[in-house]
């Protein structure tokens, strides 16, 4: 396992090599995986657009978030305060869209997750034939439990973002901030579902093809 540095508006290497993945067959899919705010998000997203820059319509970017559990079906069942741990989502339904996706014989429409609504929209991110690379992201892309553990053989390549405990926590807190909850509420949340979530991700990075340590001088 390769390990990288990596500061956010610094893409560098890390795009030379998702280009290479791009070049190299008729269709790879990149995971990109990490516990909560640890900027899994921020180096997708910033991939994505430079990717799709260079190569127009050849790359699509389609998050694991939109395989959340509808909100309504929580609440239904008490999990709402635990929402984002492995079990509030259809992490089969996931595994699912990633070997339609592998097989890029036809157009594929993807959910999103939208935080405006705390629930996803369906079949809103296109797919086409034409895409050679997926980029997808996620907490559990490495979780080796069921059924996570299907998962990891769908991608051709799986890359870990690592942040410092500390500055990620202070990233979670700020982020439910901007959600307009009270920082009672943010940081109650921060240590304690999200802090359950994140070291349960951090303890299973199972066979990561590259570990990216986060630079911890960006918001």
């Amino acid at each position: 396992m390769e390990r990288v540095a990596w500061t956010d508006g610094e893409l560098g290497a890390l795009l030379e090599r998702a280009e290479q993945l791009l070049q190299d067959r008729d269709r790879a899919l990149l995971g990109i995986a990490g516990a909560p705010a640890s900027g899994k998000s921020t180096l997708a997203d910033a991939l994505w657009r430079e990717l799709q820059r260079r190569y127009p319509g050849e790359v699509a970017l389609v998050g694991m978030d939109a395989f959340h559990i509808g909100h309504r079906v929580l609440l239904r069942r008490g999990l709402v305060e635990v929402k984002g741990a492995p079990h509030t989502f259809d992490g089969r339904g996931y595994a699912a869209l990633l070997r339609r996706l592998r097989a890029a014989d036809e157009t594929i429409y993807a959910p999103e997750f939208r935080r405006e609504i705390e629930d996803s929209l369906a079949a809103v991110v296109e797919v086409a034939p034409e895409v050679r690379l997926v980029l997808t992201e996620g907490n559990y892309l490495l979780l080796p439990q069921p059924p996570w553990d299907e998962v990891r053989a769908l991608l051709d390549q799986v890359w870990f973002v690592h942040l410092d405990d500390d500055e990620r926590r202070r990233r979670m807190v700020a982020r439910r901030l901007s959600y307009g909850e009270t920082l009672a509420v943010a940081t109650a949340r921060t240590w304690g579902s999200d802090e359950a979530n994140a070291q349960l991700v951090n303890a299973a990075q199972n066979r990561p093809d590259l570990w990216i340590e986060q630079s911890t001088s960006t918001p």
